[in-house]
């Protein structure tokens, strides 16, 4: 038996549907092929975007547990991290990592040990909640109760986004030693090199809340500017 076509005049109705038919398969496949390409341009937009974005902002991504690991942690650090528990270190972790946060301990006198095992205490005796990342000495020992990945008790609404840093003081003017400064500083110059924060992102706990803290720094500004200074010369 002939074939159908044989039997049909050429440019027959018949035909010109067949080549309509087939003109809007390849039309749809084009814009099927035009519309995951554009697609993926805008997802690799987005991608790109989205990093140049955190840099330029200071940071953003929470490193994971293995990355910390990794860490080229200095020697100069003593990681003396506080167990999981409800008042000190929740174990929660941080939505982003956006800054740091400088407190003072407003204990005068106190050592960053001592500092620190008020924070442990906490978990037996539930008077409160607090705890900050690091602890730092009158004598400029630097002590880490939390890792850096999860949450402390420090900055109030800025506990979720950064790294708080407590800093201990010898008396009521709340003003720091020079070890204290000086081991203060290269925390902060170490933190920010390893998360790529910028001088906007080092705040004092008074520009998160109001609160005078670290009292020395709020009562003397360009103090606190020369510190900043520091950090980035």
């Amino acid at each position: 038996m002939a074939p159908l076509e044989e039997y049909l005049p050429e440019g027959s109705v018949w035909e010109q549907r067949q080549s309509a038919r087939k003109k809007r398969r390849v039309r749809r496949l084009r814009f099927l092929v035009k519309g995951l390409l554009l697609l993926c341009f805008c997802f690799v937009v987005y991608r790109g975007s989205a990093l140049i974005f955190s840099r330029l902002s200071g940071g953003g991504a929470v490193p994971s547990d293995r990355q910390l690991a990794s860490l080229d942690m200095p020697a100069w650090i003593v990681q003396d991290i506080l167990p999981v528990n409800d008042y000190s270190r929740p174990g929660t972790p941080l939505d982003e990592l956006n800054g740091i946060v400088v407190h003072y301990t407003a204990n005068p006198g106190t050592t960053a040990e001592q500092n620190r095992s008020y924070y442990a205490n906490l978990a037996l005796t539930g008077e409160t909640s607090a705890s900050s990342h690091f602890v730092i000495g009158i004598d400029g020992k630097v002590i880490q109760c939390v890792p850096l990945n999860e949450m402390a008790y420090c900055s109030n609404n800025r506990n979720s986004d950064t790294i708080s840093i407590e800093c201990c003081h010898p008396d009521e003017t709340g003003a720091f030693t020079a070890e204290t400064y000086d081991s203060l500083l290269k925390l902060t110059r170490w933190l920010t090199d390893t998360f790529n924060f910028k001088k906007k992102d080092i705040l004092r706990h008074y520009d998160v809340t109001g609160k005078e803290c670290p009292l020395f720094f709020v009562e003397h500004e360009d103090a606190w500017k020369d510190f900043l200074r520091d950090v980035f010369r």
